[in-house]
């Protein structure tokens, strides 16, 4: 898209940069690229798009490493970026963001969390998305099939004396792991999918406290107007003088419009391998957890996706897939994904999966 024209002179321009700092105009422009791909990040995370969540984090990761963003609402929103993307990442126990591997992603995440409490308005909230937090730390375990790691997860927790108030919430959860059930009831309470919605909650309460749109309504009104013009151009070349071939056809004379490049170096940018990299936080160390968000901002990095190749349908996973429709209905497979892990499978591989089932009567 070209930027608009203005009746700015170079000579203007140049007085407008004498009269100005550049290192300013910077600030605040790096300012506004931070905040949208802040929003592009809470809009990915709603939406539950693991690619762009991914580019939109590598994209605040450089923007962030500006030394000229520095002030309380910018390292907020970079822990915020951290807290989501490990929450968002919170199934993949082979992802790590802290140089402790026994600490997972939610684990991890909670850390966090509890450096946060200040941006959260109701006490409730924050109580609510820390429970589920542990709870989860448990259940994500549980549901791998790795109960020593479920039980590390609760000795982590006992360990950390902000999480110290959830004592009880510990006791039921030992007594669950002890039965090694991943479908108890009360794990149901406290599903994968219903953290992703609380987290969504506090994510938009704070965007409505903080508005961080600006360059997103700039850019939304430079698109509305472009796509305002090609109307208008498309209209006008209705109307304009055409004239007929020996058949009988119109025939457009405007002259086609040149490339200013040509159409076969469009991977000028893309790496060799032309693979798609995949980002996430980077390992935070756990004693800058526990720092202020003043003190160092969190930063980011890249972290391979791990997903498994779909293998055999098991009876653990045709279990899942049963719970999951009982619970949610049938077609809502997004949903069943987000509360199971089908080991990498996809939503029409679950409804396929449920259709072998129907036909084999294993299901009502």
């Amino acid at each position: 898209m070209e930027p608009e024209n203005n009746n700015t002179t170079d000579s203007d321009a140049d007085s407008i940069h004498e009269n100005v700092s550049f290192s300013e105009v910077t600030t605040v422009a790096s300012g506004w690229m931070l905040d949208f791909m802040f929003v592009s990040l809470c809009r990915h995370f709603k939406e539950g798009k693991f690619d762009e969540f991914n580019e939109a984090l590598s994209i605040l990761e450089a923007i962030s490493q500006s030394p000229s963003l520095k002030g309380k609402l910018y390292e907020e929103k970079k822990l915020i970026s951290a807290f989501v993307a490990r929450v968002f990442h919170g199934k993949q126990l082979d992802v790590f963001f802290e140089e402790d591997n026994s600490v997972m992603p939610l684990m991890s995440a909670a850390n966090i969390w509890s450096n946060l409490e200040h941006t959260v308005a109701d006490g409730s909230l924050f109580e609510k998305i820390t429970k589920l937090l542990l709870v989860q730390s448990v259940a994500v375990c549980l549901e791998k099939g790795q109960r020593s790691s479920a039980s590390s997860a609760l000795k982590w927790f006992e360990n950390n004396h902000q999480f110290q108030h959830t004592s009880n919430l510990g006791v039921k959860l030992s007594k669950i792991v002890a039965q090694r059930d991943p479908s108890h009831p009360y794990l149901m309470n406290f599903s994968f999918s219903g953290l992703l919605d609380t987290v969504q909650s506090y994510l938009d309460a704070y965007l409505d406290k903080n508005p961080s749109d600006y360059l997103l309504k700039a850019a939304t009104e430079m698109v509305q107007s472009s796509q305002h013009t090609e109307d208008l151009e498309d209209v006008e070349s209705e109307d304009s003088p055409v004239s007929k071939t020996t058949n009988g056809l119109r025939k457009n004379n405007h002259k086609p419009k040149r490339k200013l490049l040509s159409s076969n170096i469009t991977d000028l940018w893309k790496p060799e391998s032309c693979k798609k990299l995949c980002v996430s936080v980077k390992r935070l160390p756990a004693n800058e957890v526990s720092q202020k968000t003043s003190e160092k901002p969190v930063e980011a990095s890249e972290v391979p996706k791990r997903r498994k190749a779909p293998q055999k349908w098991t009876h653990q996973l045709d279990k899942y897939l049963k719970e999951g429709v009982k619970r949610h209905g049938q077609g809502r497979w997004a949903q069943i994904l987000k509360d199971y892990d089908f080991e990498g499978r996809t939503g029409t591989m679950l409804k396929d999966r449920w259709r072998v089932l129907m036909r084999s009567h294993e299901v009502g």
